[in-house]
C-alpha cells in the first residue's frame, strides 16, 4: 500500500509529461496534411500556407533554449502550466482563425507554448521520477514524441475527411486542459530560494541575439523551396554574425543565458553534437525515403504512407525498452550501441539493390530506427543526470535545440546530396535507376556521419567520472 502511494503520483506526473511531449509532436506533423486543404480554404498560395508550419517550427527553434533558461530562474512548474495554457489557447485559436494571416499568428504563438513545453519536459524528468528511473523516464518521452509524430498524418487525414480541417487544432483543447490539471497537481512545486534575484538578471540581449540568428539559420535553410540563392546565403552570414556577436555579448553578461563553461564538460558538448549529427541523418530518410519508395520501386502513395510509417513505428515500440536498458547497462554503453544501429541501418540502405523491394528498405530502417531510440534514452540520461538542478531546463532546451537544427540542416544538406547523387535536374522526374543510385550515395554520407558522432561518443565513454566528479556537479536534490 504504501508503495502504491509512492509510485502513484511519479505515474501521473509521467502521464503529464507524456502529454507535455505528445502534443508540440503531434502538431509538428498534423497540419502538413491540411496544406492542400487550406490552400482552397483561404484562397491563398501554397507559399503562404507553408507559413503555417514554418511560424510554428522557428517559434520552438528560436525560443526553446531561452524558455528552458527562463524555467531555471522562474521556476518550471509555473512556467510549464503558461506554456501548456499558452498552446491550448492558442490551439483555439488556430481553429477558429477566419484569416490565413491569423492561422499563422496563432500558429506561432502555439509555437511559443510548444517550445516551453519541450524545452521543460525533459528538465522535468530528471526532478519528477527516482534517479534510477531516469533512463525510463527518458524511453518513454521518446516514445511519445514518436507516436505524435506518426499519428500526425492519420490523425489529421480522418479529421479533415470528418469535421474538418478546424478539428485538427481543436483536438488540442481538452488535451491541454487535462494536460494543465496534471501538470498542476503533480509535478514538483517551484522552490521559492533565490528566485527573486535571478529573476531580475534575465539575459535580454544574449535572448534576443539567439532568436535573430536561429531564426536566420532555419530561414537560410528552408526558405526557396530545395534552392539556394543570394538571400539564403545572405541568411546564413548573418547567422554566422549573430553566432560571433552571441559568444561575445556571453562572455560579458553576469547573468548569460547560457555559460560558455558549460562546454568544457565533454558529456554536455559531445551530447549536443551527437544530437546534431543523428537527427541530421534521420531526417535523410524522411527526405529520401518518399522518392525511393515511389519512383525507384513504384509504389502508389498510400502503399508509400504506410511503408514511412514503419520507422516511426518502431520508435514508439522499442522508446520504452531502450529506457529500461539504459537504466540496467549504463548511458554511456549504450549511446554507441544505439550510434551503431544508426551506422548499420544506413550502410545497409547504401548497399541494398532496388530488387529486394519493399523489405530492403524497411529492414533497415527498423535497424536505425531502433538504434535511435536506444541513442536518444541513453544520450539524454547521460546528460540530464550530469547536471545541477539549476541548470536543467537550458541544458534540456538545448538537447531539444540541437535536436531541431539537425532536423532543419538534415532538409536542407541532406536533401541537396540525394539531389546531387541522383543527377538530375527535376527529381520528381528522374529515372528509377538514378533515384536508387542517389539513395545508396545519400546514406554513405550519413554512414559517414555517424562514424564522426561514434568518434565523438568514444572518448565521452572512456573519460566518463562519478557524477560528484563531473565539471557540472551532481547534487542530492536530483534524487527529488
Amino acid at each position: 500500500m504504501n508503495k502504491h502511494d509512492e509510485t502513484s503520483p511519479v505515474r501521473w506526473a509521467l502521464a503529464s509529461l507524456s502529454l507535455s511531449m505528445l502534443m508540440p509532436s503531434l502538431d509538428t506533423s498534423i497540419a502538413n496534411v491540411a496544406l492542400p486543404t487550406l490552400v482552397r480554404a483561404f484562397g491563398a498560395s501554397f507559399q503562404g500556407v507553408q507559413w503555417i508550419i514554418l511560424s510554428y517550427l522557428l517559434a520552438i527553434t528560436t525560443l526553446i533554449v531561452s524558455v528552458g533558461r527562463l524555467g531555471d530562474m522562474i521556476g518550471r512548474q509555473r512556467l510549464l502550466l503558461m506554456g501548456i495554457g499558452l498552446f491550448t489557447l492558442a490551439s483555439l485559436l488556430c481553429g477558429i482563425a477566419p484569416t490565413l494571416w491569423i492561422l499563422i499568428a496563432a500558429r506561432a504563438a502555439q509555437g511559443v507554448g510548444a517550445a516551453i513545453m519541450m524545452a521543460l519536459t525533459v528538465a522535468f524528468a530528471g526532478e519528477a521520477v527516482p534517479k534510477a528511473r531516469t533512463g525510463s523516464a527518458m524511453g518513454l518521452l521518446g516514445t511519445m514524441s514518436a507516436i505524435g509524430t506518426t499519428l500526425g498524418p492519420s490523425l489529421g487525414g480522418v479529421l479533415i475527411a470528418g469535421p474538418g480541417w478546424r478539428a485538427i487544432f481543436l483536438v488540442n483543447v481538452p488535451l491541454g486542459i487535462l494536460n494543465f490539471l496534471l501538470a498542476r497537481r503533480y509535478l514538483p512545486v517551484d522552490r521559492q530560494d533565490g528566485a527573486k534575484t535571478d529573476r531580475a538578471e534575465f539575459d535580454g540581449v544574449g535572448t534576443l541575439l539567439l532568436a535573430l540568428t536561429l531564426s536566420a539559420y532555419a530561414l537560410a535553410m528552408t526558405i526557396g523551396r530545395g534552392s539556394f540563392g543570394a538571400l539564403n546565403m545572405g541568411l546564413l552570414m548573418a547567422a554566422g554574425l549573430g553566432a560571433g556577436l552571441f559568444v561575445v555579448v556571453e562572455t560579458r553578461a553576469t547573468s548569460p543565458l547560457i555559460r560558455l563553461t558549460m562546454f568544457r564538460n565533454s558529456v554536455l558538448s559531445g551530447s549536443l553534437a551527437m544530437s546534431a549529427l543523428v537527427s541530421t541523418v534521420m531526417m535523410a530518410t524522411l527526405v529520401v525515403g518518399p522518392f525511393y519508395l515511389s519512383r525507384a520501386l513504384g509504389l502508389r502513395a498510400a502503399l508509400v504512407g504506410a511503408v514511412l510509417s514503419a520507422g516511426p513505428l518502431v520508435a514508439a515500440l522499442t522508446g520504452v525498452p531502450a529506457g529500461s536498458m539504459v537504466d540496467r547497462y549504463g548511458a554511456q554503453q549504450l549511446t554507441m550501441v544505439g550510434l551503431g544501429g544508426i551506422a548499420g541501418g544506413s550502410l545497409m540502405l547504401s548497399m541494398i539493390p532496388a530488387g529486394f523491394g519493399i523489405a530492403g528498405y524497411v529492414a533497415p530502417i527498423i535497424v536505425m530506427t531502433a538504434g535511435y531510440a536506444l541513442f536518444q534514452a541513453a544520450n539524454n540520461t547521460a546528460v540530464m543526470k550530469e547536471i545541477r538542478p539549476d541548470q536543467r531546463g537550458v541544458v534540456s532546451g538545448m538537447l531539444s535545440l540541437s535536436r531541431n537544427l539537425g532536423l532543419i540542416t538534415g532538409a536542407s544538406v541532406m536533401g541537396a546530396v540525394f539531389a546531387l547523387a541522383s543527377a538530375t535536374s527535376d527529381i520528381a522526374t528522374a529515372r528509377p535507376e538514378a533515384i536508387a543510385n542517389g539513395m545508396r550515395i545519400t546514406f554513405v554520407v550519413a554512414a559517414s556521419l555517424i562514424v564522426v558522432a561514434l568518434g565523438i561518443a568514444a572518448p565521452n565513454r572512456r573519460d566518463a567520472i562519478p557524477p560528484q566528479a563531473a565539471s557540472l556537479p551532481h547534487s542530492a536534490a536530483i534524487e527529488g
